[in-house]
């Protein structure tokens, strides 16, 4: 080119993405030099970063433009003329700093340049030196990005697949085409420059441009809000689904436990009056025969005497699992103070622990029967 660089550091290259428009592309393999130039014979001032014959920064500054740091190593600026962002991630935030004084001074020096060009009068050469500075500051609006609005690559280093699919075709220059470049920038300035009321976009549309890009950005995050609450909003109705099914599987349970207790119960019964009826027999005169009736009549309510404890002892292990799946459920829904389903979760386990009394009662209550029958044997 003929130039000298003014100054040059290496960083990471980004381009945000033209579809999306929010995220980044990496441009380059590794990190590359960045250098700024000054091109004399137009008085104005680039950004020039070429990876092989490829180039991948390539953007002339001009007085508005802005270079944003983002995060602690990483910093963009907007290129309305490329109708891109470029994003550049430094090793270390001493570099970043290097490059934000840097870009200042060049675009204070740009600003200057324009200004003393006005001072004297020289419209013409003004309007030359400053088209590709400004003139297509009104060309593309549409595509002008809110550069605060862009988060950083999170890791420029390992993001690097994709750049050789993302190359624009406005930065596919080659060293060796550098005068083809140059000729069209003053081609530019020449096409530009008779039309100076266009360098300037009024407030009314920059203010409504930025109210654009916020409602878009407002709409995307009510978008990712809403597919997060129907997330949890399935989450919740699985839930509430399982509960419910473990609700009526125990209340299935309950009521055959019911069954079998009153069953149990009527046995209890049956047995009692056995027992009474040969405490009776005991006090009237027997036969060997007797005896021998009497003591297999015994023997066979000691076994189902057994039995039953037995049952019952299975009955109440149940009853204690059961009762540990109610707690854990009604621990799972203490939010839920309010809701009919806990309401009648508490109710059955009220209903357990008054079936566990009242086993417990006929478990001793069977124990004293034992006890007496060993006694009377």
């Amino acid at each position: 080119m003929g130039e000298q660089p003014i100054f040059t550091c290496n960083a990471h290259v980004f381009h945000i993405d033209p579809k999306t428009k929010r995220t980044w592309i990496t441009a380059s393999s590794k990190a590359i030099a960045v250098s700024f130039f000054y091109d004399s014979s137009r008085n104005l001032y680039r950004i020039i970063s070429v990876e092989g014959s490829k180039a991948v920064i390539n953007s002339t500054i001009t007085p508005n433009m802005t270079f944003t740091q983002t995060s602690q190593k990483f910093g963009q600026w907007s290129d309305v003329r490329a109708n891109t962002v470029y994003g550049l991630g430094f090793a270390s935030e001493a570099e970043l700093g290097k490059f934000i004084v840097k870009f200042q001074e060049v675009k204070e020096a740009t600003k200057d340049a324009l200004n003393k060009a006005s001072a004297n009068g020289n419209s013409a050469a003004a309007s030359a030196n400053a088209s590709p500075i400004t003139a297509r500051a009104s060309i593309n609006s549409g595509d002008i990005f809110e550069s605060g609005n862009l988060e950083p690559p999170l890791a420029p280093t390992n993001t690097i697949t994709t750049s050789g699919k993302t190359d624009s075709p406005q930065h596919n220059i080659s060293e060796t085409n550098a005068n083809n470049l140059n000729n069209e920038l003053k081609q530019l300035s020449i096409n530009n420059s008779s039309s100076s009321d266009g360098t300037v976009t009024s407030s009314a549309e920059q203010q409504l441009k930025y109210e654009n890009e916020r409602l878009k950005l407002a709409l995307a995050q009510s978008s990712a809000n809403a597919k997060k609450w129907e997330i949890e909003l399935a989450t919740l109705k699985s839930n509430n689904l399982r509960l419910t099914s473990a609700l009526q599987e125990s209340t299935a349970n309950v009521d055959e436990w019911k069954r079998q207790l009153h069953s149990y119960k009527e046995e209890n019964q049956r047995l009692k009056l056995r027992y009474q009826d040969l405490e009776a027999g005991k006090g009237a005169p027997q036969g060997n025969a007797a005896v021998a009736a009497s003591n297999e009549i015994t023997e066979e309510l000691r076994r189902e005497i057994v039995s039953l404890k037995s049952r019952i002892e299975g009955l109440e292990a149940e009853l204690m699992n059961q009762e540990v799946e109610l707690k854990a459920a009604n621990k799972s829904l203490k939010d839920k103070q309010n809701d009919p389903m806990l309401k009648q979760m508490n109710t059955l386990c009220n209903q357990f622990n008054a079936q566990i009394t009242e086993l417990s009662g006929i478990h001793k209550e069977m124990e004293k029967l034992i006890h007496a029958q060993h006694k009377s044997t």
